[in-house]
């Protein structure tokens, strides 16, 4: 099983929506490629090659590179926005509720670096329809973290001065794991989970 496969949303079940097995195939093969190469210096050709497909294969399910790396983008941040509503809505304090966000939104993406690295940082090349709707939804994710902060801030929990910028602070925190976790490292997911949100319960000065 690939890297991508094994790892994107952190499970080995990843990908299921995505069909036909033809189709699903390649998207794995073009999340390997994108996080391997970036998605400029990627073909269409690199794609079908490690999918073991003919180029003209592709073009079956994609009409183009950036069709894929759009539907990786959307799927990638519908499941990151699934993983921080679910934290946000739950029961608990918002101590609770913000750590359990931030262990899990971090286990999202060092479990999956793969298909994370790319849902994060290929976004400036998509096109400017399927750029701004990757956007609304990083807006979405962004609005159920500031939520938890502005409801701790409001039961006196938190002493947060910018609940914006620390909004985006515990963000930038959470999704720059996708950039340096090793599998091969001294840390699990779980482990960098937990500490990042003992990092952010500091931060927000959770009492």
């Amino acid at each position: 099983m690939s890297t991508a496969e094994e790892t994107a949303g952190g499970e080995t079940s990843a990908w299921g929506e995505v069909t036909p097995d033809a189709a699903r195939r390649l998207l794995i093969a073009a999340v390997e490629a994108f996080a391997e190469r970036g998605y400029h210096a990627t073909t269409t050709r690199d794609i079908a090659g490690r999918a073991g497909m003919s180029p003209a294969a592709l073009y079956i399910h994609y009409k183009t590179k950036e069709e894929l790396l759009h539907r990786i983008s959307r799927i990638g941040h519908e499941k990151a926005l699934e993983i921080l509503r679910t934290a946000a809505r739950r029961e608990g304090s918002p101590a609770e509720r913000l750590a359990d966000a931030v262990s899990s939104f971090v286990r999202w993406h060092a479990g999956g670096r793969t298909t994370a690295r790319v849902v994060q940082y290929e976004l400036d090349s998509l096109g400017p329809d399927a750029r701004d709707e990757i956007l609304a939804l990083r807006r979405q994710c962004d609005a159920e973290v500031r939520g938890i902060i502005e409801d701790g801030v409001a039961a006196g929990d938190f002493d947060v001065l910018d609940v914006k910028g620390t909004t985006l602070a515990v963000m930038s925190l959470c999704i720059d794991v996708a950039r340096w976790f090793n599998v091969d490292g001294p840390w699990t997911p779980e482990e960098v989970g937990a500490l990042d949100a003992d990092l952010v319960l500091r931060m927000v000065g959770a009492k």
